[in-house]
């Protein structure tokens, strides 16, 4: 009976093979009941005349330009008040040119047209006046050689000279009281530079007596000044400079440079004065 049952098993067995292996070729996959087709193909294949397409790559859509808001002007802050004074170039309504270095004396040469206006720097009272042009080549006095000028001395104490004048304008006179700004005479090539081009000799110093006049010359570098008041601060005073220059070599010194004239010249005596407490003048800041 055992016998029977295991030869009836073992012809089961062989049929269910014989399916399994019939099932397998049928399949694309070769098992049966599984697909090894992609699911879009297997999806395809399922649907007679299904219709398959590509799908196009988008195109990107061109993108508005924008336009930045413009802006406020930028807001003008005005330089920091230096002093209680405020200056003026010394050549007005002209183009200039001028030397911001050291050459032979601490003062400059302002380049520019004949004619055009040297104006007071500063509100102050006229010191000195020369309008006559007396310098001659054969003597080079040294108190000559400015030619026509106009001295002022400030309200901050300082004194300023403009050299070199074609014309002094009239009732500019010793005492008369300016304000910054005021025409005082026209730029010309008199004293010494009769030989240059038009030009404004320009120097700062202190308050001394006519007789030294190599302290009218210039005392003190004046491009710093020029500079800030060309195009910076109109308020950058040059008194706190004067002032510790005249306290170094005294209010009255002696000459040291370019001090002769040639022979034959008749000097005036140069006596150091002893300048008096109610003769000096006070440097304002």
């Amino acid at each position: 009976m055992e016998i029977m049952r295991s030869g009836h098993i073992a012809r089961l067995t062989v049929a269910t093979g014989a399916l399994l292996v019939t099932g397998a070729c049928a399949s694309p996959g070769g098992v049966a009941g599984i697909s090894t087709l992609p699911p879009a193909a297997e999806m395809a294949a399922a649907a007679p005349g299904a219709v398959t397409a590509t799908i196009p790559t988008p195109t990107p859509m061109p993108q508005a330009s924008v336009t930045r808001p413009k802006g406020e002007d930028p807001v003008q802050v005005p330089p920091p008040k230096l002093s209680k004074f405020t200056y003026a170039f010394p050549v007005k309504d002209c183009k200039v040119t001028y030397e911001s270095r050291l050459l032979v004396l601490p003062k400059t040469t302002i380049w520019t047209g004949k004619g055009c206006p040297f104006v007071s720097p500063v509100s102050g009272v006229v010191d000195e006046v020369n309008t006559k042009n007396q310098w001659k080549p054969s003597t080079d006095r040294g108190a000559d050689r400015e030619g026509r000028f106009v001295a002022v001395v400030g309200d901050d104490g300082v004194r300023y000279l403009g050299g070199h004048l074609d014309k002094v304008t009239p009732g500019i006179k010793p005492g008369v009281r300016v304000s910054a700004g005021q025409v005082l005479g026209q730029v010309g090539n008199s004293g010494n530079a009769r030989s240059t081009a038009s030009n404004l000799y320009f120097a700062i110093s202190w308050k001394t007596d006519p007789s030294l006049w190599w302290v009218r010359r210039g005392m003190v570098k004046p491009w710093e000044y020029l500079d800030a008041w060309m195009d910076g601060n109109r308020t950058l005073s040059p008194a706190e400079e004067v002032r510790t220059v005249m306290n170094q070599v005294g209010a009255s010194p002696r000459c040291s440079t370019l001090c002769s004239s040639k022979p034959g010249a008749t000097e005036k005596p140069a006596k150091k004065p002893s300048p008096t407490p109610e003769e000096k003048i006070p440097l304002g800041n």
